[in-house]
């Protein structure tokens, strides 16, 4: 009998997740083709505007965003010429960098001006050539952006100022440990990472003591190849041993140097909540989880 396939991860689940992770309003999505200043070429991004951030995946189905912009501060959207057929290209003008875009056709490119120019002018863009039903969606999203920014200013200055300090990526305050980390074994994490590729190839588990961690990784470069590493609890610190070994605030901020790091090569294993892996079940009813 062939071994069931992972179920992959139901669109509602996955608009959960990421509303979680960048506590951050939905306006508009789909597939773009970004440079920045530190690309060499084109990278194809699903990309989901959010507030006034741009938050970039490797596919249309990852949970974690890989790279984002923040183009609250946008100078101007500049188009560009572009010799190839069906196709948008512009350039976002940012106080410290160009950010080059460019869509699947011309209708999403006209999409994405009008949604990113009615975020950051707070003001439905005249110039744009779009359907009556898209004019109305761009209308609904100025009003929820002008409430958001309403209630954001209306807060508190402690918690403005809490704001204003750098968040890291993965924080979930209802949660104090990261969504891939599971109290199992050193072979238990191996196991289900060879079971599940598709639900992510980075686990964190507890360390050989009641104290630390690690983080079992399996990368697919030549051969599969399973790796481990240790996280280091060093007084409110966690520091991964490296050859130079990197100290970061939170576990949070250490799985999300891991994916930064390899440019989301590394994707944090998340399991689907209604089919838990056969390998974790196990843990849960041994460890009384």
């Amino acid at each position: 009998m062939m071994a069931k396939k992972p179920p992959k991860p139901a669109p509602r689940r996955i608009f959960q997740e990421r509303s979680k992770i960048t506590a951050l309003p939905l306006y508009f999505e789909g597939f773009l083709l970004v440079k920045r200043s530190e690309y060499q070429e084109y990278k194809h991004y699903w990309t989901e505007l959010r507030g006034t951030t741009l938050f970039f995946y490797t596919d249309k189905k990852s949970t974690i965003y890989v790279d984002k912009l923040d183009i609250i501060d946008l100078t101007c959207l500049a188009d560009q010429n572009s010799t190839e057929k069906n196709c948008a290209k512009f350039t976002l003008v940012l106080p410290k960098e160009e950010v080059h875009l460019k869509t699947e056709n011309t209708e999403s490119g006209e999409e994405w001006r009008g949604f990113i120019l009615t975020v950051t002018e707070l003001s439905v863009p005249l110039h744009v050539s779009l359907l009556p039903g898209q004019v109305i969606r761009l209308h609904e999203v100025l009003e929820r952006e002008k409430k958001r920014r309403t209630e954001t200013e209306q807060l508190p200055c402690s918690s403005l100022e809490k704001e204003k300090e750098p968040i890291e990526d993965y924080v979930d305050v209802l949660n104090p440990m990261p969504a891939c980390f599971y109290a199992v074994s050193r072979k238990e994490a191996t196991e289900m990472l060879e079971k599940n590729p598709s639900l992510g190839n980075m686990i964190l588990r507890p360390g050989s003591d009641s104290r630390n961690y690690s983080i079992t990784i399996r990368q697919e470069i030549d051969l599969p190849r399973i790796k481990h590493y240790k996280v280091m609890s060093v007084g409110q610190n966690y520091t991964i041993e490296l050859e130079k070994p990197v100290t970061l605030p939170n576990l949070f901020s250490v799985i999300d140097y891991f994916v930064k790091e390899t440019r989301g090569n590394l994707r944090p294993f998340i399991y689907s909540t209604d089919e838990t892996p056969e390998v974790l079940q196990f843990s849960i009813l041994h460890l009384g989880l």
